[in-house]
């Protein structure tokens, strides 16, 4: 990889967001507020794009203090042993301007599966205020919980389930050249 194609996700200008449904009726929406990676890009050869990322899963915020305490708990993300979300990428498509596809390893729960981000971006490098060249991008997956051992659940008296399997996932990040 050459060094002038290394770039590192922004934490304070990125984040990972899911919905899930509830209740069979409405989105519960959430964030991780503490993610980190680096990225391999260079826009002459796009599939060469190597990513790696990591998400703390303690930093969840649903805006709602007792269901990030459940989320956190054994019943769900398990922090105590699962501390981490991963992803690391295997290869991208090129899909159309500033569209790919990027296949990898996502790791939750102790649970590794092989998912498809469709990713908008990246965009032109811009140069901010205090000198740094960025780049940004947004990616979208959508997973199965239970395929993570996320299995959870409880029976709603009027049928159904409290929580929904398929969760949607976006991805927004802020990438800051290495020099």
């Amino acid at each position: 990889m050459s060094e002038s194609n290394q770039w590192v996700i922004d934490a304070s200008h990125s984040n990972a967001h899911f919905t899930v449904k509830h209740m069979m009726i409405t989105n519960v929406r959430g964030e991780f507020t503490k993610l980190e990676g680096k990225v391999s890009w260079d826009p002459s050869k796009p599939e060469a794009t190597q990513i790696e990322a990591v998400i703390d899963v303690a930093s969840i915020s649903t805006r709602e203090e007792k269901r990030d305490g459940h989320l956190k708990s054994a019943d769900f993300f398990d922090v105590e042993k699962f501390p981490k979300i991963s992803f690391k990428s295997k290869s991208v498509k090129t899909k159309g301007a500033e569209e790919l596809s990027v296949t990898g390893d996502l790791s939750i729960h102790g649970v590794s599966k092989e998912v498809v981000l469709e990713v908008e971006g990246p965009s032109a490098p811009s140069t901010d205020p205090f000198g740094n060249v960025r780049l940004g991008a947004t990616a979208t997956t959508k997973i199965k919980r239970e395929d993570f051992g996320l299995v959870w659940n409880a029976a709603l008296e009027a049928g159904g389930v409290l929580v929904g399997n398929e969760v949607k996932i976006t991805i927004d990040i802020s990438l800051i050249k290495q020099k």
